[in-house]
């Protein structure tokens, strides 16, 4: 495979970069949702308000996927990491001195520019490997990750605790300015040039658009992420106002999908390869729509408390893990030769669904009505995964796939 040189490196991206590039997009996502709740009276706005900022940064992500994919087929996977990045360590600064709500918003999503790194590291590992190893791989980037939203949540209630929300700006600040600098030094080009112009490679979705496969792929990671993406929305208000957990408690117990993620993508990084990835896929999907049944159906008998509501959460984060990397090389394996456009697409497909779920869970939630609305909004979109992905595994048996 020939690789193309933009400057200093010449050779692929190591696995540790893949990794701290997706981990970034997740670590902005989630480091600071423990101060959402002393944000909102530092801002003097709502809850609801405040939790836009979750909402809108996830539907701003999922529109820039769709520029980010063609540009990237374009231009190139290295350049337009760089410039990304460049740009999230500005939108950072505005947030961290936002005068009010409305400039925190407007700053908080700038800072979705950031999804280049998982966007562009995940058509990284497809230039190099084929599907089913490309599933392993891209399983291994995220199983480490997955670190980050395990210990990402914690550590941001204790920064909230220590100095304040505004320390959850300044570490994603920080660790930008590293990946900037390792990514120039190490990120050398993966994809050869398309041959081209921009406008041509944005006519190339049709071809993904009508792919009953893409579809399927994409629906099944999206609607089993669409349960975790409700989770984010509602966990913080209801450990806070249902449970009466002090930040540093959510923090802690809100890493409990992550610790399931991680395992979920080690067993993908390990099996993917011997198993397939439809199976993979499917076992995930069950196992996010299982650990969510479990709590509602507690919470239904009376049962329901802070250690059953966040510890079943392990079982989606475990489903998750297994279902999101193989649906991924799935949805690039359809049109290897859009793998960027394809990344792009389906990482949009999964995070416009997710913003929606995560205003909706928000939206729902009060203490009156406790968890059950973000459980039954959690095991509607789990089922539904569940259906996607068993229609691609029922085409692929009628053409004989």
């Amino acid at each position: 495979m020939q690789f193309r040189s933009t400057s200093v490196s010449r050779t692929p991206p190591s696995l540790a970069t893949l990794v701290l590039l997706a981990g970034l997009s997740a670590l902005s996502m989630n480091l600071y949702l423990p101060s959402l709740p002393f944000m909102a009276t530092y801002f003097q706005t709502d809850y609801k308000t405040m939790q836009l900022s979750i909402a809108l940064y996830l539907l701003v992500n999922a529109v820039l996927q769709i520029l980010i994919g063609p540009i990237a087929d374009k231009a190139g996977r290295r350049p337009v990491l760089l410039w990304g990045m460049a740009l999230f360590l500005l939108a950072t600064l505005g947030c961290i001195y936002a005068p009010n709500i409305e400039s925190f918003l407007a700053f908080r999503m700038c800072q979705a520019v950031i999804v280049v790194g998982i966007v562009l590291s995940r058509a990284a590992v497809r230039d190099m490997f084929e599907q089913d190893k490309a599933a392993s791989m891209i399983g291994y980037v995220t199983m480490g990750m997955a670190v980050v939203p395990m210990i990402g949540p914690a550590a941001g209630g204790l920064l909230q605790e220590a100095f304040g929300w505004k320390a959850n700006f300044w570490l994603p600040f920080a660790l930008a300015a590293l990946a900037l600098w390792l990514t120039f030094q190490d990120f050398g080009e993966t994809a050869a040039s398309s041959g081209k112009t921009l406008v041509q490679q944005f006519r190339e979705y049709p071809e993904l658009l009508m792919s009953p496969r893409f579809w399927g792929y994409s629906l099944s990671s999206a609607l089993s992420s669409g349960a975790f993406f409700a989770y984010l929305g509602g966990a913080p208000f209801i450990g806070t106002e249902v449970f009466g957990m002090t930040a540093a408690e959510v923090g802690v117990y809100f890493g409990a999908p992550a610790l399931g993620y991680f395992f979920g993508n080690f067993i993908s990084g390990r099996y993917s390869v011997r198993f397939g990835i439809n199976r993979m896929v499917l076992w995930g999907c069950w196992l996010n729509a299982l650990g969510v049944a479990v709590s509602a159906s507690l919470f239904l008998a009376d049962l329901g408390t802070a250690i059953s509501f966040f510890g079943l959460m392990t079982f989606v984060g475990l489903g998750n893990g297994m279902s999101i990397p193989n649906a991924t090389a799935g949805s690039l394996s359809v049109r290897p030769h859009l793998a960027a456009t394809a990344s792009g697409l389906s990482g949009a497909i999964m995070l416009g669904g997710g913003a929606a779920l995560s205003a909706r869970a928000g939206a729902l939630l009060t203490r009156e009505t406790g968890a059950m609305p973000l459980l039954w909004l959690m095991l509607g979109t789990s089922v539904l995964a569940i259906i996607a992905i068993s229609s691609v595994i029922w085409r692929e048996r009628q053409l004989g796939l």
